[in-house]
């Protein structure tokens, strides 16, 4: 794919905000490849994304920064402007459930994900060969109640070592600190076995069969200080009956999980989510 510069704004919403921009671009002869825009009428907040052909501008990126940030100003925007051919770098954290992990690894080797993982790190040493074969360095930190502070000191040390761009949670079954939530917000991702907000917590899949649900799902979301309550960015759901077992939804659910994932570590990866408040605006 032609290399672009992905401009992502949110703003309070006023008139000719879509203007500006596309003057702007048009100046210097920008050509946007895809345009998207919301309008969040009840909040008064409007959200845009563009791509513009990197070949098409006569500049870099740190000096479209530089002449974009008046107008940014102007229009008291939050925003960001990426190069698609700068690949993200990421570091997955796993426990022993192989299912996300193993997927996250084909669709990469596949080419399928615009990303560079560049570590996993993981409380156990169960999947060390799944991610050696890959060529992609393992790190086996355990997590003990005694030692958890020095765990995840260690965690945060070996984010920071890779330069980090995201964090993914692919089945990490250990509850994130207060302080790395803070410091990493918007950029650590997460997958509950579940239809949040329904059966947060633990072991949703019994507790969806003990109410006797309809519907089992999987939900996509940032990691918040508030557990399993981050902006989602992505679930699916699927039917069950009275006639499936426990086993049954936790096979079927990890299906939902590894897709919903996949999605929702795309969209991120293509800058395709606006964190608002505690919602997302996804231009899918």
């Amino acid at each position: 794919m032609e290399r672009t510069y992905r401009l992502v704004v949110s703003c309070p919403d006023r008139t000719g905000i879509v203007a500006k921009v596309s003057n702007f671009l048009a100046t210097y002869n920008g050509w946007i490849t895809e345009a998207s825009y919301h309008a969040d009428q009840q909040n008064g907040w409007f959200f845009m994304r563009n791509e513009i052909k990197a070949s098409s501008l006569p500049f870099d990126l740190d000096t479209f920064k530089t002449v974009f940030d008046p107008i940014a100003k102007e229009y008291s925007m939050t925003w960001h402007v990426n190069d698609s051919e700068a690949k993200k770098r990421v570091v997955l954290m796993v426990s022993k459930e192989s299912h996300c992990l193993a997927d996250i690894l084909h669709r990469w080797h596949s080419n399928e994900l615009n990303a560079e993982i560049v570590a996993v790190i993981s409380n156990h040493d169960d999947l060390r060969r799944m991610v050696e074969w890959h060529d992609i360095p393992y790190h086996h930190v355990p997590v003990s109640v005694e030692g958890k502070a020095v765990a995840f000191e260690e965690v945060t040390r070996l984010v920071e070592k890779y330069q980090t761009d995201l964090v993914v949670l692919a089945r990490y079954m250990q509850i994130l600190p207060a302080q790395i939530c803070e410091q990493y917000s918007g950029r650590v991702i997460n997958i509950h076995h579940s239809f949040l907000p329904s059966f947060a917590g633990a072991k949703p899949y019994h507790q969806a069969y003990d109410r006797g649900v309809k519907l089992i799902g999987a939900t996509c979301h940032y990691v918040t200080q508030d557990l399993d309550e981050g902006p989602i960015i992505d679930q699916d759901v699927m039917r069950v009956n009275h006639s499936n077992t426990i086993e049954d939804m936790v096979r079927q659910g990890k299906d939902a999980e590894k897709n919903v994932l996949a999605r929702g570590l795309r969209l991120h990866l293509e800058d395709r989510v606006i964190i608002h408040g505690n919602k997302t605006v996804i231009f899918a």
